[in-house]
């Protein structure tokens, strides 16, 4: 799972069958490394400037509300507190 902040959203007006209504957002990893910012399925409700959790790859489509969506990223959680020691 990555980190990372929500920096916006993604407005799709024709999309493939089995996408729905799902919401997506665009998301930018907070690990200090390469700012690539990309699109995820926001399963929680994220909001722009969010702090969240994102699953990738095969995990990325074990939530229920998103088993059916055809995506490799997406928001699994909301951070309500992270901190992290670079020492170990």
């Amino acid at each position: 799972m990555l980190l990372c902040r929500v920096t916006g959203s993604t407005v799709v007006t024709v999309r493939a069958g089995g996408m729905g209504g799902a919401k997506l957002v665009v998301v930018r990893p907070e690990d200090g490394g390469p700012a690539s910012s990309f699109v995820a399925v926001d399963a929680v409700g994220a909001g722009s400037g969010d702090l969240v959790l994102v699953a990738q790859g095969s995990a990325a489509r074990i939530p229920d509300a998103v088993a059916s969506v055809p995506t490799d990223a997406t928001v699994v959680g909301i951070v309500d507190e992270a901190s992290h020691d670079p020492g170990g």
